[in-house]
């Protein structure tokens, strides 16, 4: 240490100058050697995972057709053996002989409300603020939040019900009308059908076999 030390005391202004940067060069290459060996192993591993997720993807989709043909083809032979109700709208599950697996083909609804929900909250909100508001404040609240929208700007198909449940309580024309258009405005749009896999285990309880492609 003392030689180093020594020596680059002997050496001049210019010389230090130059040692330093061919320091500095030295360790700027080992710094670039150093990033570009990380992006090389991270774009390596980047692409290895998303080929398998995409071949995953792919097979997911795949799979939820072959879904779609083998209950289509079920619904019909259960439809034929009269086993299915006749007013069963797409979902149903099967098990097997032993009761050790299980399909269930899910019918996934989306509740929607035309422009008539529009006017039917302006006449609840009018009679509720007219009527209610200063006579039960915690009432006033309760039906109030019952119409508030989600971040889509839609009303919530819970929250609604949960407004008919009070339906008998108030006489107001407005009050009338506003659920009367309500219930007029909505209808359930089919989104598509979803598909849940299940198998018994040895303790004899079903456990899930998790395959979410619903977005598929």
């Amino acid at each position: 240490m003392q030689t180093q030390e020594l020596s680059t005391a002997e050496l001049s202004t210019s010389e230090l100058e130059q040692l330093l940067a061919k320091r500095k060069k030295e360790e700027r290459a080992k710094a670039e050697k150093e990033k570009v060996e990380y992006e090389k192993g991270r774009d390596e591993m980047i692409t290895k995972v998303i080929t398998t997720a995409k071949a995953l993807f792919r097979e997911l989709g795949e799979f939820k057709q072959f879904c779609h043909i083998e209950m289509d083809n079920q619904a019909l032979k259960l439809s034929e053996y009269g086993k299915l109700r006749s007013n069963s709208k797409g979902g149903f599950s099967v098990t097997d002989s032993e009761d050790t697996m299980r399909v269930t083909r899910r019918r996934d609804t989306e509740p929607v409300w035309d422009e008539r929900s529009t006017k039917a909250v302006e006449l609840i909100k009018d009679f509720l603020g007219d009527a209610i508001k200063k006579r039960d404040i915690k009432m006033y609240e309760i039906l109030m939040s019952f119409l508030e929208r989600n971040a889509a700007g839609e009303l919530e198909y819970g929250r609604v019900m949960d407004l008919y449940k009070h339906e008998d309580k108030f006489d107001d024309p407005r009050w009338k009308e506003g659920l009367k258009l309500i219930k007029e405005s909505f209808s359930n749009h089919l989104k598509g059908y979803g598909y849940e896999f299940k198998v018994k285990g040895d303790d004899g309880k079903w456990q899930n076999l998790y395959l979410n492609f619903s977005s598929l």
